[in-house]
């Protein structure tokens, strides 16, 4: 058996996938997406902590841009987290992992970590669970331990671990680490019967791999050591020391630490597992129809056969076609063969080189905020339409622009509003109209969500004209 508060889930929640853009922005990437079901795959993660009833309140490690999204979504579900850490700058993932091992090792030292992405499919069951406790066995013998996934195809978009001898433990040695490898070579390597996948997901004693990374990887041990133990609170979140973080290499724990040590052992998981690295992988992850079509959202499929279609809100016709890929989110839509998919990556690239598509890269139409969000209606010279939601109980900070005056239309609920010395409060169909300069809060005291039009006018209209003077969300 395994004591829970010995054993520490560090989910690693701060990436900025592309490959299944446009869904997934920097703004609001996949882990935070429900790609396969109700829930978002970061939420999902906790949900199947939970399921196994082994694990401590688990560690999420992310960035100042996403703490509010992990926040919402674990309250969303109903999990508890120990901790939110955020990372002051991004340096892949062995500084993450040895600054979450650090700081859950100074909170329980001795416990055992077990490292998770927050964006894989995992289905929990016996073979899962059977892994997770011969990984547990090798990690209590002093083991460095990653999960190798038994392959299912020669898939040439995940790396590969070749695989050694089997240990006491039921763990086996590791020979070597083979990157994402062409299709001949894939074909070869799952005939030899000893490759698995490299599924990215570790668990070892934190003590064991805070020596072994002081040994191997001097450089991100003292810089994630150090930004751990000068941590600070702000509010709901843990902020690792900028200046000490800041030090680390920017490297993953493969290349720093388990290509290196004589610790590393690997657990064979024949389980159900995919990365959802690409819409393929969706497609195969979700489950297609006798047509083996995926849907989602208002699609009409005439006659089409082995695709997916998604769309968010444009109702989307597809006549005659097989194995494509039609992606739409309010301000684009893919579209391109699904066993290509892998390629979408290059898309995104374009696109990023290219200012005038840049921001379909970073932010989605709707953005979210601790408060609720906004979706942009229309934007024209001098002039932006807004849609703002605010939850019930949550207010803005208190701000004011230099740019641009604002007039503000109540749709449904109700909305209190700070302009100055003056506090009213707005039904549905009233309006008010904030000058260019003054100081304004908007707050919603009501027991539904407030639904309001905004019409910005003004020289200027970004989002960096907001002067904030105080705020509940630490954002002054």
């Amino acid at each position: 058996m395994i004591n829970a508060s010995d054993f520490t889930p560090v989910i690693l929640a701060g990436g900025k996938g592309t490959r299944l853009w446009p869904m997934s922005r920097a703004a609001r990437p996949k882990q935070f997406l429900a790609l396969t079901g109700e829930w978002s795959l970061f939420q999902e993660t906790l949900l199947r902590l939970r399921e196994t009833g082994d694990y401590a309140d688990p560690l999420v490690v992310t960035n100042e841009e996403y703490r509010f999204l992990v926040a919402e979504q674990a309250a969303e579900c109903g999990v508890s987290l120990g901790a939110i850490l955020l990372e002051p700058v991004a340096r892949n993932t062995a500084p993450a992992i040895a600054a979450a091992s650090a700081f859950a090792e100074t909170r329980n030292p001795g416990t055992l970590v077990h490292i998770l992405p927050s964006d894989h499919e995992v289905r929990v069951d016996d073979a899962y669970r059977q892994a997770v406790a011969t990984a547990v066995a090798a990690a209590n013998a002093g083991q460095l331990v990653t999960f190798g996934i038994t392959p299912t195809e020669p898939a040439t978009g995940y790396g590969y671990i070749e695989a050694g001898q089997e240990q006491e433990s039921g763990a086996l040695t590791v020979s070597r680490f083979v990157e994402k490898p062409d299709a001949d070579t894939a074909e070869k390597m799952i005939a030899a019967g000893n490759y698995l996948w490299n599924s990215g997901m570790f668990l070892f004693k934190a003590e064991a791999f805070l020596a072994e990374c002081e040994r191997l990887a001097p450089e991100v041990c003292e810089a994630a050591v150090g930004s751990a133990g000068k941590a600070v609170a702000d509010l709901d979140f843990t902020r690792l020391d900028a200046e000490a973080f800041s030090q680390a290499p920017n490297i993953s724990i493969d290349y720093a630490i388990f290509e290196k040590t004589d610790k590393a052992a690997v657990v064979r998981s024949p389980i159900v597992w995919s990365d959802l690295g690409a819409w393929d992988a969706v497609h195969k992850a979700v489950g297609p129809d006798e047509q083996g079509n995926v849907t989602r959202g208002p699609v009409s499929l005439i006659g089409t056969t082995g695709s997916l279609v998604v769309s968010e809100k444009l109702h989307i016709a597809v006549n005659g076609l097989e194995d494509v890929a039609v992606v739409a989110t309010e301000d684009a839509v893919l579209v391109g063969k699904l066993s290509k998919a892998q390629g979408v990556g290059d898309i995104v690239k374009a696109l990023k080189a290219d200012p005038e598509t840049l921001a379909l890269t970073e932010i989605h139409r709707t953005s979210y905020r601790p408060w609720g969000g906004y979706t942009s209606l229309i934007t024209g010279e001098r002039f932006q339409v807004k849609r703002l939601f605010v939850k019930p109980g949550k207010e803005l900070s208190l701000q004011k622009h230099h740019h641009r005056s604002e007039h503000w239309v109540v749709v449904r609920g109700a909305a209190e509003v700070t302009i100055g010395d003056t506090v009213k409060t707005l039904g549905e169909n009233e309006s008010v109209y904030i000058p260019r300069g003054e100081v304004h809060r908007l707050a919603n005291p009501g027991k539904i969500e407030l639904e309001l039009i905004e019409v910005q006018t003004g020289a200027y209209l970004g989002e960096d004209d907001i002067i904030r003077l105080e705020d509940k969300f630490g954002r002054v």
